[in-house]
């Protein structure tokens, strides 16, 4: 969903860092490969994943929805020299080209895999956390949140994607849609928690940065 006209849009990419060589070719590999390719975090906001991750210099990052790996791949980029990404998504079938390109990169020491179902692997994980960033089914994100939020460093950062739901949030609720009904009582939890300072971004589908107190 762009919220800017085409020619804008174009010009925010264009005047943008552009995306390393190595995530060009995973994009592509998952367009040519992969079922719904859309849910890629693409090259401008991998670039913001990158930059928050970098300004934060995290030790330990956790991903909650893998994908084909491009967002980790960003997120790593930040990573301290002996930090160490948690990275979990539910696919099998992806796990064989996430580890393709994880090990392609300099951060496959660094990035731990994990297939299965986060809510279980979550409580598993004994590191506590800098960066946390939620991409996965959306009508499990107030879960993920009350299972990372005691798991959150002071000043740690969480990071919630697809948070303006393609426009649905603003739009008459269907009562059947329950990823759209728990994106509103999300958005408004993070907006309203007294342990929060949330900031919510127009970035693509939308993208709530979280800071913990």
């Amino acid at each position: 969903m762009h919220f800017l006209p085409e020619e804008l849009d174009n010009y925010v990419v264009q005047h943008s860092q552009q995306e390393p060589t190595l995530l060009k070719e995973l994009s592509r590999e998952t367009w040519q490969k992969v079922l719904n390719p859309r849910m890629l975090s693409g090259a401008f906001q991998g670039r913001v994943l990158s930059m928050i991750s970098k300004l934060i210099a995290p030790k330990t990052i956790l991903e909650i929805g893998t994908y084909t790996g491009y967002s980790a791949l960003c997120l790593a980029e930040g990573l301290q020299q002996d930090g160490k990404l948690y990275t979990i998504d539910k696919n099998e079938e992806l796990e064989e080209l996430q580890s393709k390109y994880f090990e392609k990169s300099s951060f496959s020491n660094q990035i731990q895999q994990y297939i299965g179902n986060a809510i279980d692997i979550i409580p598993t994980i004994e590191d506590k956390f800098d960066l946390v960033f939620i991409d996965a089914d959306k009508s499990n994100y107030l879960n993920y949140f009350n299972l990372i939020i005691d798991k959150m460093n002071t000043g740690g950062v969480i990071l919630s994607d697809n948070v303006l739901w393609s426009g649905k949030v603003v739009e008459k609720l269907d009562e059947k849609d329950i990823d759209t009904k728990v994106l509103l009582e999300y958005n408004r939890l993070l907006n309203e928690d007294e342990r929060l300072e949330t900031v919510l971004l127009p970035i693509r589908d939308g993208l709530t940065i979280s800071r913990v107190k």
